[in-house]
């Protein structure tokens, strides 16, 4: 005779047998299905990697996720989020402190772009995918790829380095702008000589025309541009109506999965005027070329 203990033992061992059999060979990428999956039940899952790519197929019950990566150990952490499009049949949330849960990923375009999170450095790194009910699963996939790195700028908020965040359209306040020339993977003095709108991702692709590139953490822009001048593919949500016109700007913003994102775009007559107020008062964060 089964007794309730037996039974949980069972389960949690189909779970993790369910688990085990869509990982990737490295353990940092899953794939699964929840047909495979009990009713009710919550999978759970671990990827030890600070890149990899969830791929939840036709989504019942929940699954928890555990982020690592051993270069991070107990420090204060961010996590980026890059749904596939179309994402569909599930919503992923962020656990937090005391159990509460933010959300990060839901169908349709809203969260487009991607979502970031913080953790405080003693902040279990989890994540909590939940199917939303459909009377017809199939067809629906939930997936997304994840970046997970060390929070190195605490002082900066999430809306200048991350992707599609709440506030990523409004203007940097003088204090981001100094913070941003700082930290941020590009800071490049250049023109939108193009702009481009993908309206399924629900992004838009700024080609600007680099007349200085003051910095670049990592080989995000194709040299040999046009006049010989370095060109730059950045992206920013569609929602943030970008649109082509005259002007020098200060383009400033993070790598994320390999791409350039859009964190703060001053004009650069602006950031000249907030930075030389600073650099007067002896408040300014570092040194920043200027001509």
């Amino acid at each position: 005779m089964l007794t309730p203990a037996l039974l949980c033992a069972l389960c949690f061992g189909l779970l993790s047998a369910f688990a085990r059999a869509g990982y990737s060979e490295d353990r940092c990428s899953w794939k699964g299905s929840g047909l495979t999956q009990e009713p009710g039940s919550v999978g759970q899952l671990v990827l030890a990697c600070t890149e990899g790519a969830i791929e939840w197929l036709y989504p019942a019950g929940a699954l928890h996720l555990t982020l690592g990566g051993p270069d991070l150990g107990a420090r204060p952490s961010i996590a980026c989020l890059r749904p596939a499009q179309p994402f569909t049949g599930a919503q992923v949330f962020a656990e937090r402190v005391g159990g509460a849960l933010e959300l990060l990923l839901a169908e349709g375009p809203e969260l487009a772009g991607g979502r970031c999170v913080r953790w405080g450095p003693q902040e279990r790194r989890g994540l909590f995918l939940q199917a939303t009910p459909h009377p017809d699963i199939s067809r629906r996939v939930a997936a997304f790829r994840f970046e997970l790195q060390e929070d190195r700028h605490p002082e900066l908020p999430l809306q200048a380095q991350g992707l599609g965040m709440d506030g990523a359209c409004r203007p940097c306040s003088d204090s981001e702008l100094l913070l941003a020339a700082c930290t941020s993977d590009f800071v490049i003095n250049g023109t939108i000589h193009e702009v481009t709108h993908d309206t399924e991702l629900q992004e838009s692709v700024i080609i600007v025309v680099a007349t200085h590139v003051l910095r670049q953490t990592l080989p995000l822009f194709r040299m040999g541009g046009s006049e010989g001048q370095d060109q730059a593919t950045i992206r920013t949500l569609l929602r943030c109506g970008v649109r082509p016109g005259p002007g020098t700007f200060l383009f400033m913003g993070w790598s994320r999965f390999g791409e350039a994102w859009l964190g703060c775009a001053p004009r650069f007559q602006e950031f000249s005027r907030v930075y030389t107020a600073a650099h007067a008062a002896h408040l300014h964060p570092c040194e920043v070329e200027l001509d």
